[in-house]
């Protein structure tokens, strides 16, 4: 604080002039994530509202590098608010921590922030619904790569509906913003087909490779 204010402080005060100080006010992003939360928590745009227990918006870093997108959150990510915790999401974390990646360089969400009943693939409807809301975390995060877990979130971020199989290994892009993202296998697919866990480590291992270059 310069000599001047100090001054010009001491001045006021001895004149029985109260200070008013400005309060500091939120980051802007941070005030723009617990906005976009507080809608997501109250959103009733489809029926799913009524089956759910809560929403489920996102969990990691917000300023994370690799932005990690599934399809929808499931009966343990329902009870708890966060995706990816059952136990998909806890082989999800060990394929994170077997790259060489940590906790801070991923930030985590799924397509849609409701669990459909009984774990039922999501219907159009639901993601489009749903759609602006990972538009806006997207655009918070502002990743420099994108992973898509499985064919539902494959299909819907690239509007394609071509086999995972052969989306795997390659790069695309993804809408207006561009970021370069690439698709593997969901971690629930890979609990029930385990010999394709090497061709997911393959995927992983080319986005840990531009993660840490």
């Amino acid at each position: 604080m310069s000599e001047s204010i100090v001054k010009q402080r001491h001045y006021l005060k001895a004149m029985g002039i109260d200070l008013w100080l400005e309060r500091p006010q939120a980051p802007q992003s941070t005030s723009n994530w617990q906005k976009l939360e507080q809608t997501v928590a109250a959103c009733q745009r489809c029926a799913l509202h009524c089956s759910r227990k809560q929403t489920v918006f996102g969990r990691g870093n917000p300023e994370a590098r690799l932005m990690i997108i599934g399809e929808a959150p499931g009966a343990e990510e329902d009870r708890q608010g966060l995706p990816f915790v059952g136990r998909a999401g806890q082989l999800l974390d060990k394929i994170i921590e077997g790259v060489g990646l940590k906790a801070e360089d991923v930030y985590i969400a799924n397509v849609l922030k409701c669990r459909p009943p009984n774990n039922r693939d999501p219907n159009p409807a639901e993601m489009a619904e749903c759609g602006e809301y990972l538009q806006q975390q997207v655009a918070l995060v502002a990743p420099q790569f994108i992973l898509a877990l499985g064919r539902i979130a494959a299909h819907y971020l690239l509007g394609v509906s071509t086999p995972l199989s052969r989306l795997r290994g390659q790069s695309y892009v993804f809408g207006q913003t561009q970021i370069p993202l690439w698709v593997s296998y969901h971690p629930a697919y890979l609990l029930r087909n385990p010999t394709d866990k090497a061709k997911a480590y393959e995927d992983w291992l080319k986005v840990s490779h531009l993660l840490l270059k």
